[in-house]
């Protein structure tokens, strides 16, 4: 009989750390520890956080070794002794691993609780491993504290999760608590590289790159991308294999699409679109991988160094990243990363996603000819620098002047003695009303008085008004009481059936379709929105105003 072929292990198995120099990127974790170990302050519960496939269970179980190495805790474990292959193996009688996610009633915790009691048969210390342990219910958590709290000698827990927030603090705080890090591509470039040679895989350095890139930071999906294109490739790991695998395109054409973006050809960035498509891009990746690009030369026009620094990106990618970085404002490409959030996810819900997506681009290079907003601003002032600004209407710069000696002549006093209100100088004006009852903090009764009721004449303890339609009958009987309570003197208040102003509500409405109108009416907001077509003026501050606070301040920091 001829012997069988041995098992295939998948790489993340074959490969996974069976000492802490095996581990990668967790430097201060495992430093942590081992003057832990040196010193004999082993804590009595672990608590490792991190990302999917970040080695969260590898380290818990070895821990449980560094626990129960024959010659006694240690963090370093020359001998691969029997023991420590059945920790690692997940079959240690004394090593008790749990999913959180599969066991996560009272009844599972209670079967824990009831086994601490018992001394570990085989090992020094009986540990038990809760994987994904955010997902035990609130009552399991509550049988759990105790026992985590005071456990018997004999016995360690080593949680672990990728939603550290949904852990009651009662637990994290019974817990060591160690993060393990995101793994950054050039580690993930290098680790994989190794991994190739060990198998003997020719492998390409750009496709090891790729596949560092979709892991997002996760060793284990790294290694199963890994896994995925030596089968895809035939014991090869090529560049134009895993971009096929990974549904990318080729980082050039991707370069040349944002080119041609930038330059205003619709035309030439519509051909390059298709190009990828016909090529097997989907219309949502295509877009997706022009706004990683985007966001990559924003990155290199605020950190340049960070050119060198990753190991994920090509040299293309660097060196074209780079001339772009130094060739566009940081309006142009944050303008065209906004536009290109919004496209993705119109993309994504289109019927025809091809379409959208080249109606995005389109929307692109008609936008990347249009100056941003400062620059139109700066070119409009400049071509009139010489011309008068004409005045505007007399009621409109006032309005917010007039507001402020309002809120200044009515600042509330202190409420804090519960005494009797000390008579004070009652308002002049039912603006000065208004204000009194915001400086008040009565909202409502604010908003009613801005709205219903139309003055006639304010004199010292007489109020005159109208009501509008739907105000409520109560509202001058409440406006007397809340005056005497707030000035401390009565006050007489007479209701007319008719004239008085208009509400303050209609006053401020009417305040501001003058101010709109008069700012429409500028030369330099004009060109503006001449420029702009669809553009909209949204709000209107008054310049002198500005301008009078800013000296104020700049002379009170002279002084």
């Amino acid at each position: 009989m001829t012997d069988s072929p041995t098992p295939y292990r998948v790489l993340a198995r074959k490969y996974r750390p069976q000492v802490f120099d095996d581990l990668i990127g967790q430097e201060a974790m495992v430093r942590t520890l081992a003057n832990a170990f040196a010193t004999g302050r082993i804590a009595q519960a672990y608590m490792l956080t991190g990302l999917r496939g970040i080695g969260k269970t590898t380290t818990a179980r070895l821990i449980a070794r560094a626990l129960n190495y024959p010659a006694g805790p240690a963090m370093d474990m020359p001998e691969l002794t029997a023991q420590c292959e059945a920790i690692l193996e997940s079959r240690h009688m004394d090593v008790i691993e749990m999913d959180a996610a599969s066991n996560t009633g009272v009844d599972n915790m209670r079967e824990i609780i009831d086994s601490v009691r018992y001394a570990p048969v085989q090992a020094r210390y009986k540990v038990y491993i809760i994987d994904e342990v955010h997902m035990l219910s609130k009552s399991a958590f509550n049988a759990l504290l105790k026992t985590l709290e005071e456990p018997p000698p004999h016995v360690k827990f080593i949680f672990a999760t990728t939603e550290i927030r949904k852990v009651p603090v009662t637990i994290l705080s019974r817990c060591q608590r160690f993060d393990l890090r995101r793994m950054d591509a050039t580690t993930l470039v290098g680790h994989y590289g190794k991994i190739a040679k060990l198998e003997n895989v020719e492998a390409e350095d750009e496709a090891l790159r790729l596949i560092a890139r979709a892991a997002e930071g996760s060793v284990r999906d790294g290694l199963s991308l890994l896994d995925q294109a030596i089968a895809y490739g035939d014991g090869k790991v090529k560049t134009a294999d895993v971009m096929v695998m990974l549904g990318l395109m080729d980082r050039g054409q991707v370069i040349d699409l944002f080119e041609a973006v930038m330059a205003g050809d619709a035309p030439c960035a519509l051909a390059e679109a298709d190009k990828q498509y016909q090529a097997g891009g989907e219309p949502v990746t295509i877009l997706n991988d022009l706004a990683d690009f985007v966001h990559w030369v924003t990155r290199l026009k605020v950190v340049p160094q960070s050119a060198a620094a990753d190991g994920a990106r090509t040299e293309d990618e660097k060196t074209r990243g780079a001339d772009f970085a130094k060739r566009l404002s940081m309006p142009h490409v944050t303008r065209v990363w906004q536009m290109l959030l919004k496209g993705i996810s119109e993309t994504a819900l289109a019927a025809q996603p091809m379409q959208a997506a080249e109606m995005v681009i389109i929307r692109l290079a008609h936008a990347a000819n249009l100056p941003s907003g400062d620059e139109l601003l700066k070119q409009v002032q400049s071509d009139r620098a010489s011309a008068p600004r004409a005045a505007p209407p007399a009621n409109a710069p006032q309005a917010p002047m007039a507001e402020a000696r309002v809120t200044a002549q009515i600042r509330p006093q202190s409420n804090e003695a519960q005494v009797p209100p000390t008579v004070m100088r009652g308002p002049s004006d039912f603006a000065d009303i208004v204000a009194l009852a915001a400086e008040k903090r009565d909202i409502k009764f604010k908003h009613d008085l801005e709205r219903y009721v139309r003055p006639i004449s304010v004199a010292d303890g007489r109020i005159e008004l109208a009501m509008e339609p739907g105000a409520d009958a109560t509202l001058s009987n409440e406006l007397s009481r809340k005056l005497e309570q707030w000035t401390g003197k009565r006050w007489i208040v007479a209701v007319s059936k008719a004239g008085g102003e208009a509400t303050i509500a209609q006053q401020k409405r009417d305040a501001k379709d003058t101010k709109f109108k008069w700012a429409h009416e500028q030369p330099d907001v004009q060109a503006i929105l001449k420029a702009f077509p669809g553009a909209k003026v949204e709000d209107v501050k008054d310049l002198d105003i500005l301008d009078i606070t800013e000296e104020t301040e700049t002379d009170e920091e002279s002084r």
